[in-house]
């Protein structure tokens, strides 16, 4: 019989193996132990949150002056920074020439009138010219019916009774045109050069603060360039701009607090006057203003912060920490029957505890919320 050598090396790496599948084959298969988690049912409700948003104060209303008239500015009487009063004078514009216009059509109405009386006289004087022919003419008539007179006689008397007529009609014509459209347009003219007048001074349509001022005594005037601003002060309103998500809780009335940089105490009481309704040009962000009672403290131009307490509309609750995010999209683990399924959902308003779910879940259903990361779609679990 042939005898096999082993070598020493082979004979320890055979042993060890044989070990190893020996050891392997007393374990049996290993076990998956469930991932210990917590959870929590989503429940019915609303999220209440507190809202910052930083803005400027500006004047409730503010007016670009302009004038209606061109011409030389002969008097200014306010600067910038003054105090004025609703109907108080700004600027009066000079009318040398716009009176010197006005005398030469007030002439030329009383010309007109004039001539409208004595339209007036020559429609009288006509008509009692159409009387006489017309007695005449009947006179004549008759006494040719009694062969008084002869056809030549009657024929001359209708003759004077038609120039007569014809005259009539051209002194009521001339009547009607002098004494009626002619008069008429001579007054309108007076009156649109005193318009013009009246519109040489100008006066502020509005009680505040002279903002900005464009002219000087001297200058020239035009109804394209603002003469000055006037910004009403008493009341200021806060601007700023709220997210989309923000902006649907808020309502005009709503109560907030307003509080400005570098002033402290309890801050001011201010109402939301105008939400929206269009974008701002940095996205999707909506312009919200809030009126202010100014306590003579205020300027506008400063800076300040709006404090809102913002409630949502109510439906399904869920903690944030049972939220988590993959590329753009949130989602939960959903536990049942000792196991998670991982669920796409849609938020709604976030606070800093509890967010509302849109859609993707209902009241009552319980979901993970610790040890997130070791989850997965199917993932046991136990609590």
């Amino acid at each position: 019989m042939r005898k096999i050598t082993v070598a020493p090396l082979t004979a320890a790496l055979l042993a060890t193996a044989a070990l190893a599948t020996a050891l392997a084959g007393c374990s049996g298969p290993k076990s998956t132990e469930p991932v210990a988690i917590t959870s929590q049912s989503a429940t019915q409700g609303r999220i209440v949150k507190d809202e910052e948003l930083s803005g400027v104060l500006v004047p409730n209303k503010s007016l670009n002056i302009f004038p209606k008239l061109a011409g030389q500015a002969r008097l200014v009487t306010v600067d910038i920074g003054d105090h004025v009063n609703q109907g108080q004078l700004l600027v009066e514009i000079d009318t040398k020439e716009l009176n010197a216009q006005l005398s030469v059509a007030e002439a030329a109405l009383a010309t007109v009138r004039d001539q409208a009386a004595q339209a007036k006289i020559g429609i009288e004087s006509a008509r009692l010219n159409l009387d006489l022919a017309q007695k005449n003419y009947d006179r004549t008539k008759a006494l040719f019916a009694s062969k008084a007179v002869t056809q030549s006689a009657l024929d001359d008397a209708q003759t004077r009774l038609e120039l007569s007529r014809t005259a009539f009609d051209n002194a009521q014509h001339q009547f009607v045109t002098v004494g009626g459209s002619g008069v008429a347009q001579a007054e309108a003219q007076v009156n649109l050069i005193k318009v013009e007048i009246s519109n040489s001074v100008i006066t502020s349509p509005l009680t505040g603060t002279v903002t900005n001022k464009n002219i000087n005594t001297g200058e020239m005037t035009s109804p394209a360039s603002s003469l000055m601003t006037i910004a009403d002060t008493r009341d200021l309103k806060f601007e700023g701009n709220a997210s989309q998500n923000v902006v649907v809780l808020m309502k005009v009335g709503d109560s907030v607090k307003v509080s400005v940089d570098g002033m402290g105490g309890p801050g001011y009481e201010g109402k939301v006057t105008q939400v929206g309704p269009i974008a701002a040009a940095t996205g999707q962000y909506f312009p919200v203003a809030i009126g202010i009672l100014n306590d003579g403290k205020l300027l506008a131009g400063m800076t300040a912060k709006a404090e809102f307490r913002l409630t949502s509309h109510e439906g399904v609750v869920i903690p944030n920490s049972a939220i988590l995010t993959d590329s753009g999209l949130n989602y939960v683990f959903v536990v049942s029957d000792g196991k998670v399924a991982r669920r796409n959902i849609q938020l709604g308003t976030r606070g800093p505890i509890d967010s509302l779910v849109l859609s993707g879940l209902s009241v009552g259903d319980a979901v993970a919320t610790s040890t997130l990361g070791m989850l997965q779609d199917g993932t046991e679990v136990r609590q």
